[in-house]
């Protein structure tokens, strides 16, 4: 996978649009496209104290999710990105997708403060790989220097 290029075109397309919605629904559709063996990709959205649905790619998913519960509420509480080889062993998993088997779930932040996560999944067990979490990770920075949360 080649990350550079990954961040490279989020920022191609945030040079068009840093509304939050349609980079967001473009940068979940360019991971989805590109990365093998997923079958979600997407963003939760802080709201209220919880993670709410953001725009992604895959089947019908959790709307809301607390924080500390399941892969992503943990990645929101402890602001740190959790790379899961088996959700079924994690504490707490949240099955949306009862085909997911592993996951990796980076924050997002602006302004210092935890303002989403980003969230992919994969059918395959230990699909992602400390190459995969940096490389997301750095996909995930680009994402929050250039998202507008305004209208």
């Amino acid at each position: 996978m080649d990350y550079e290029l990954l961040c490279a075109q989020v920022k191609a397309l945030a040079e068009e649009e840093r509304w939050y919605v349609p980079l967001m629904a473009n940068a979940a559709a360019l991971l989805f496209d590109l990365m093998d063996d997923l079958n979600w990709a997407g963003f939760y959205l802080m709201r209220g104290g919880q993670l709410v649905l953001g725009p992604f790619v895959g089947k019908v998913a959790c709307i809301h999710i607390p924080l500390g519960r399941g892969v992503c509420g943990t990645a929101a509480a402890r602001d740190e990105t959790q790379r899961v080889a088996n959700v079924h062993e994690f504490p707490g998993h949240i099955a949306c997708d009862g085909a997911s088997n592993s996951e990796i779930v980076i924050p997002l932040h602006k302004n210092g403060e935890v303002v989403g996560v980003l969230d992919i999944d994969s059918p395959k067990m230990d699909r992602f790989t400390e190459a995969d979490q940096k490389g997301l990770e750095a996909f995930a920075r680009v994402i929050e220097d250039t998202i507008e949360f305004e209208g």
